[in-house]
């Protein structure tokens, strides 16, 4: 029986996890702007969801569970929506420094939360983070310029849409799936919606299967970028509270500027830096929340073994 993350990772502190976990999925994203220059963003995206379905697949071996027919509708629904938000995403950190398209895309989770939450804190926290947006978008505009950052700009708003709909859709495959199967759920999505894409994109990766070096690099993105967060996130969200899983998400756009500051040479702003802040804080007050997604998440992989939360993708991504 394949072993889950816990099991492999038990006695690591849960904040030091998550903290390695953002680190290593931004410079997944890293590495993968470098490959642009190469293979087109959308491909690099594609060969990372391949990549890391393969893995998953492999690791969880899918094909060992009886799936009931409406579970992988949904699933191969799910995959789609997982493999559009990273292709977006990508798209957007070829034309945008990476700490400001991580940002600009937490607006969709923080809008679904603010639509479906009942408490203060969802109402007030579109506020910061249409602010924080508006002026990392204005900044953005006004310092670089040019048709290329306004399609940045199009493509992370089409990311934050999609990543409301993973949010809802994760839930579903999430609350309906087999018990213990999260990963392995998020394995099928992800092959599904590769193959979906396959027809448009799969023609632009052939030099990967003439460089080893490229091919290596395409696996690291993938691994990185996909399979530790997705893994780590099971861990960290049944052993931290809300406030501390608040405190350590509201990091993440921070963390991504970091990475894209140390790697690209991304250096932001101050007005930059206030609209991370202003991101920041309304990631803060969502999670902190008792209907928001950290502490449904919680409750879900507590009462499910080892199913991820689907409503943050580490980047999440998930989509990084």
């Amino acid at each position: 029986m394949p072993l889950r993350p816990g099991q492999v990772l038990d006695g690591v502190p849960a904040p030091a996890l998550f903290v390695a976990s953002g680190l290593t999925q931004y410079l997944g994203a890293a590495v993968a702007v470098g490959l642009f220059d190469r293979l087109p963003a959308p491909t690099v995206a594609w060969l990372r969801i391949v990549v890391a379905a393969a893995v998953l697949i492999g690791w969880r071996r899918p094909w060992r569970t009886r799936w009931a027919r409406a579970d992988l509708m949904a699933i191969a629904r799910f995959g789609v929506v997982l493999a559009g938000m990273n292709i977006a995403f990508y798209i957007a950190i070829d034309h945008l420094p990476l700490g400001t398209a991580v940002a600009i895309e937490f607006l969709g989770p923080v809008a679904v939360v603010a639509v479906t939450g009942r408490g203060w804190r969802e109402r007030v926290a579109i506020v910061p983070a249409a602010a924080g947006v508006v002026l990392l978008a204005g900044v953005t505009l006004r310092t670089q310029g040019g048709s290329g950052v306004v399609v940045g700009l199009v493509a992370i708003l089409a990311a934050a849409t999609l990543w409301a709909g993973y949010i809802v859709l994760g839930r579903r495959v999430a609350n309906q799936g087999a018990r213990g199967q999260g990963v392995t759920s998020l394995g099928l999505a992800m092959a599904a919606g590769g193959l979906l894409f396959a027809p448009f994109l799969a023609h632009g990766a052939l030099p990967v299967l003439h460089d080893l070096r490229l091919a290596g690099l395409v696996v690291v993105i993938a691994v990185f970028s996909s399979v530790v967060p997705y893994a780590v996130e099971q861990v960290v969200l049944r052993r931290v509270s809300a406030a501390t899983f608040a405190v350590l998400l509201a990091l993440l756009p921070a963390t991504a500027a970091v990475v894209g500051a140390l790697t690209l040479r991304q250096l932001p702003a101050w007005l930059d830096l206030a609209g991370l802040a202003l991101v920041s804080c309304a990631i803060a007050l969502t999670s902190l929340t008792g209907t928001g997604p950290v502490r449904r998440s919680r409750r879900r992989a507590a009462a499910t073994t080892g199913s991820a939360g689907y409503d943050r993708p580490a980047s999440p991504g998930d989509s990084a």
